[in-house]
């Protein structure tokens, strides 16, 4: 039986949300034998033995602008890849994981005490964060069927949270808010702090291969909605305006609410 080997643009895979969508659409597809991802180039090449019209059918409902390059016959030798230190890998995304949950709920409860909108919003990107971490973990050895109910239980969850956000930004900006622009920036210099944090601790771990390449740019995405959060907070202070602190916690459950959307399109 021939081999292919398939290269798909992906413009819209930046983070790790995006690859384990790609990886669970295509998990129970027959004939895939690997998946490797070019996040520089947007990119992913399956090596495969079934048709390339049923990997770009998987690929296009996500979203993500899919589209086939190029396909042609598969050298034997550029199957092979080298098996991962799985052990390693799983100690930090277990560290990663705990990091992100933790932070989540610390931050959701000092938004809601300085009525921050953009807190709120803010720990929704950690939720989203720690489900990625604990999907990958929970994804070891289980079937296709279960990988896929994991990741809906999760979209249905973060599309819950998301929602929640922006109701909330709406009701502040009808009725009227006062962000504690102090706990804000407080809280903002200390989700800063943690995803520094992850991201010193991804970058040790940065060419094990695509999916910790992705986890990099993901955290890295989440320095600048916490730098955002900081900002709002210091605007808030310097206007005395809630407005700011709305605007960043309205884009940041967008954000969120999209990262649902794209999980809850999985078949």
């Amino acid at each position: 039986m021939t081999t292919t080997q398939s290269v798909f643009a992906v413009p819209k895979m930046d983070c790790p949300s995006e690859e384990n969508l790609i990886k669970m659409a295509l998990q129970d597809v027959h004939g895939v034998e690997r998946l490797s991802f070019d996040l520089a180039q947007r990119r992913m090449t399956a090596t495969h033995t079934g048709p390339t019209d049923e990997l770009l059918q998987r690929l296009v409902p996500l979203g993500l602008g899919a589209t086939l390059l190029e396909s042609g016959q598969a050298h034997g030798s550029s199957a092979a890849i080298e098996p991962p230190d799985d052990a390693a890998e799983a100690r930090l995304l277990k560290l990663l994981l705990a990091i992100n949950a933790a932070m989540f709920v610390v931050e959701i409860l000092v938004g809601w005490w300085a009525q921050s909108a953009g807190l709120i919003a803010d720990s929704l990107d950690m939720f989203a964060d720690a489900a990625v971490y604990g999907l990958a973990l929970y994804a070891v050895g289980r079937t296709a069927a279960l990988k896929t109910r994991a990741a809906h239980a999760a979209g249905w969850l973060q599309l819950a949270l998301a929602l929640l956000a922006l109701v909330e930004v709406l009701r502040r900006f009808a009725f009227g808010s006062e962000p504690v622009s102090i706990l804000m920036m407080g809280m903002g210099c200390v989700a800063l702090a943690a995803n520094v944090a992850c991201l010193v601790l991804i970058s040790k771990k940065r060419d094990a291969g695509a999916h910790m390449q992705a986890s990099f740019i993901f955290s890295s995405n989440d320095v600048i909605a916490n730098v955002g959060v900081i900002v709002a907070g210091g605007l808030v202070a310097w206007t005395g305006s809630p407005y700011p602190d709305l605007l960043i916690g309205f884009m940041v459950g967008l954000v969120v609410l999209n990262g649902a959307r794209r999980i809850l399109k999985l078949s």
